[in-house]
């Protein structure tokens, strides 16, 4: 029963928050790391030097001096260190057998404290690469997702490609690297949690140990992102494919938002299984596409409904159309009865299924520590379940607004595809 977990939580000498959860009967232990960094934290100018940092923090420690030595010391214990950079955090984790959680926790904590951040160049090489994968031959962004964001939160941080632009990419010294690294990487901005078969007491002990020499530092801040007051739209020419990649977003309430868990069930109502409005619709009774799908990013102020899917470049305003006819339908009359009982059910089902994975449960209460949202699933998962259907239709009501919504088309449709396409987004 999710009812029963119950983290450990403690504050270590410098201030860094651990979370730290017994679980007898999983056979990994999990360390994960959260820090809030990311591009909403980033001016224009530093576009893409968060996730830059995370890159340098692979390229070695004092002891093992080299990309190859680091990942092979991480390997030799059992596990492969993972991180990922988003928007408003950064991650790093890896699962290891349960006797090697001590060795795997003081490396981890060598790579936080003290990186070697060397190798910028071969590390240059490969952001690179990584970039031009969402570039079309001219170089422009063809990224529907990046594109959306762009378009729907401006100059905004959030709006920011997480890689950054090619041209602050190459513009990058060690020296900016380090001093962005210095100013993130601090015990404020950080939440450890740790799940698997282990002692509460000593992990807690080795964590201060070993995490002792992490500043204390400033978690960083920025101003909120502001509103958007009209419909926007964006076509963007690309010869790459036979389809249109079309996404459809929607402003809507930030995590500490008191709609923000009826917006989250509606989520579940428009895309949670081929079962759902958004699949059920789009593909199985119109045929229009070969899948869709949509999702939910809250921040701190604000956040992001948005849908995404492809499909032929001829069709793509019909499938923009179907789009907003659920969202239309949703808002006006909200989800049945029945919607809304096959969602709840789903819910729990689905955070009951975090008992048997420690990862998820680590970077549950991980993460809801950094974001100050829900403390435990079993917390979550009541917020969610006493969502009514005349909460979801509230929900509905205040996201899918014209003046919420953000469309962007990328592909190479014709000029009457586009037309189309624009008086159907912007009506």
């Amino acid at each position: 029963m999710l009812s029963a977990l119950h983290p450990v939580r403690s504050s270590l000498s410098n201030g860094l928050t651990t979370l730290v959860l017994p679980l007898p009967a999983v056979h990994r232990s999990v360390i994960t790391l959260y820090i809030k960094t990311g591009s909403r934290f980033e001016t224009a100018r530093e576009s893409g030097i968060s996730h830059f940092v995370e890159h340098m923090l692979f390229r070695g420690t004092p002891r093992f001096a080299s990309a190859h030595e680091l990942a092979t010391a991480f390997e030799d214990w059992g596990g492969t260190l993972v991180a990922s950079t988003s928007a408003d955090s950064g991650n790093l984790a890896i699962a290891v057998p349960p006797e090697n959680l001590t060795p795997v926790m003081e490396l981890l904590a060598e790579v936080v404290q003290s990186p070697l951040l060397s190798g910028i160049e071969l590390e240059r090489g490969i952001i690179r690469e990584e970039i031009l994968e969402d570039l079309g031959e001219d170089g422009e962004l063809v990224d529907g997702q990046s594109l959306v964001r762009r378009l729907a939160f401006g100059d905004h941080g959030l709006g920011h490609l997480i890689t950054g632009p090619l041209d602050n990419i190459e513009s990058f010294s060690e020296t900016q690297i380090r001093a962005h690294f210095e100013r993130t990487y601090v015990a404020s901005g950080m939440v450890l949690g740790v799940a698997g078969p282990v002692d509460g007491p000593r992990v807690v002990s080795d964590l201060d140990r070993a995490f002792a020499g992490v500043r204390r530092g400033e978690a960083p801040t920025c101003a909120p992102a502001p509103e958007q007051t009209e419909g926007r739209f964006r076509m963007v020419r690309s010869s790459g494919s036979n389809q249109t990649s079309l996404h459809v977003a929607f402003r809507c309430p930030g995590e500490r938002d008191p709609l923000e868990p009826a917006v989250d069930m509606l989520l579940r109502v428009i895309d949670d299984g081929m079962a759902t409005r958004l699949y059920h619709q789009l593909c199985d009774t119109r045929g229009l596409c070969y899948d869709a799908g949509a999702s939910y990013e809250a921040y701190e102020e604000t956040g992001l409904v948005e849908f995404g899917t492809e499909t032929a470049h001829e069709r793509s305003a019909e499938v923009l159309e179907e789009i907003l006819r659920i969202t239309r339908d949703l808002a006006e009359h909200g989800p049945t009865q029945r919607e809304v009982e096959r969602a709840q059910k789903r819910c729990r089902w689905q955070h009951e299924a975090m008992l048997d994975n420690a990862v998820d449960l680590a970077d549950f209460l991980a993460l809801g520590e950094l974001s100050n949202t829900a403390k435990t699933p079993a917390e979550r998962l009541d917020q969610l379940l006493a969502v009514t259907r005349q909460d979801i239709h509230r929900a509905a009501e205040f996201v899918f607004r014209h003046d919420r919504q953000s469309v962007v088309a990328v592909g190479s449709a014709k000029a009457g595809q586009i037309a189309k396409l624009e008086r159907c987004a912007l009506g």
